[in-house]
């Protein structure tokens, strides 16, 4: 397809905010607050205990609670839910559990591994597949989406107002995948005095600012996000394509293929697997209509099939565990 040059334009768009801070530092409360300032029909995503309905006097607000294992399946669907309910602002709290919680990817990383002949670069290879997925429906949703992050905590020795030595609880980096603060439009740091500051801030609205969150912090981010002219409908989920789109089939009668050949290949797989993670069925479809490549591509690149395998195998072990933990 010709690339194509086009003037810059400015579009409304969606809210994706990041609230980052150790246990006790308000980022649920934040993080409604935020929500309630933009308005319209607030679902949140709970993985912390209930704690999401301690703050019902706050206002009007859905939750769906998600118990252990904390798969990005379970993930996924919450939020698919909450978009076919209509609403315009889904918080998830908190998204760390997808990561470091019981059944979270870390959890799946060191289970491959564990396998018999896996290795621990081979179980992340199947891993990041569920991450990318997670992500992608994060930043493709139709609502505005806050998340919160638990932060890694140490006691630091302050001088406080009488010139006394006193220990200061400070966070460090999120409990996450290292970079995934990257993807979100406003990254928000809160400490344990509930004051927050922005680490990241594409609006540019929180240069220099420290302050306490409050619905008009909301207000103020809706109208950031609504100039512009109306952003494009969205594009339709990758998954309803024709399993045999997802991955360019190699012929299966053919002796050679190059390297470079094959790495694309291999990429458009792993891709592919995310995308159907949720959805066995159709992983299964897909991995039907392209067995006759696999066994083309196996003759020159066993390992590389090995991989591709490995983590559709790993897609049904993870179902299966979620099946039998229900």
């Amino acid at each position: 397809m010709a690339l194509q040059i086009r003037k810059a334009q400015r579009r409304k768009a969606k809210l994706r905010l990041a609230l980052i801070g150790p246990s006790g530092s308000g980022k649920t409360m934040s993080a409604l607050k935020l929500a309630f300032g933009i308005g319209g029909k607030v679902g949140i995503i709970d993985t912390e205990n209930g704690s999401a309905d301690l703050y019902a006097s706050l206002g009007d607000y859905d939750v769906i609670t998600l118990e252990k294992p904390y798969t990005v399946g379970k993930y996924r669907e919450a939020i698919t839910a909450f978009e076919n309910g209509g609403y315009d602002t889904i918080i998830v709290d908190s998204l760390s559990h997808a990561w470091a919680g019981a059944g979270g990817l870390l959890d799946k990383q060191g289970q491959i591994a564990n396998r018999p002949g896996t290795n621990s670069y081979a179980a992340w290879r199947e891993v990041t597949p569920d991450h990318n997925a997670l992500v992608e429906a994060l930043l493709s949703s139709r609502c505005h989406i806050i998340v919160t992050m638990r932060v890694k905590t140490e006691y630091v020795l302050e001088t406080n107002d009488r010139g006394k030595q006193a220990p200061r609880k400070v966070g460090l980096a999120p409990v996450q995948r290292d970079g995934v603060e990257y993807e979100f439009t406003v990254v928000m740091d809160i400490d344990i005095d509930h004051k927050a500051a922005a680490s990241k801030d594409r609006t540019t609205l929180f240069d220099g600012w420290r302050d306490t969150i409050t619905e008009g912090t909301g207000r103020q981010l809706l109208q950031w996000l609504e100039i512009g002219t109306d952003e494009p409908a969205p594009a339709p989920a990758p998954a309803a394509r024709p399993a045999s789109e997802l991955l360019p089939l190699i012929d299966p009668n053919a002796k050679e293929h190059s390297i470079a050949t094959v790495e694309l290949w291999h990429r458009a797989a792993m891709k592919a697997i995310g995308l159907l993670a949720h959805d066995p069925a159709a992983l299964r479809a897909w991995a039907d209509a392209n067995l006759g490549a696999f066994g083309a591509v196996k003759e020159r690149y066993p390992e590389t099939v090995q991989n591709i395998r490995l983590a559709i195998a790993g897609v049904f072990e993870a179902v299966t565990e979620q099946e039998t933990a229900e």
